[in-house]
């Protein structure tokens, strides 16, 4: 096997829609909103808000039903602490 055929160089094969959980694995399975490219990375963001990071795209994958459970109650206390309405 060479070096160019390593599971973290290749990309998904497509790019996912804006606000779009997804687990990046490079990075401890952050869950975040994809927010858009950035060069050949993935730019994700905290569903809880926060400072986006630099994922690579065969290192994100989407969540199970239990980090999306996860993910979504964080958006909900988040906005709840707020004060914001849905």
């Amino acid at each position: 096997m060479s070096a160019h055929n390593t599971p973290n160089e290749q990309e998904p094969s497509r790019v996912p829609d804006l606000g779009t959980l997804m687990v990046d694995t490079g990075h401890g399975n952050r869950t975040g909103e994809f927010r858009g490219l950035s060069g050949p990375y993935w730019s994700l963001r905290p569903v809880n808000g926060g400072s986006e990071w630099e994922a690579v795209p065969g290192e994100v994958r989407p969540p199970t039903p239990a980090e999306r459970l996860t993910a979504e109650n964080a958006r909900i206390n988040i906005r709840s602490r707020k004060g914001l309405a849905w």
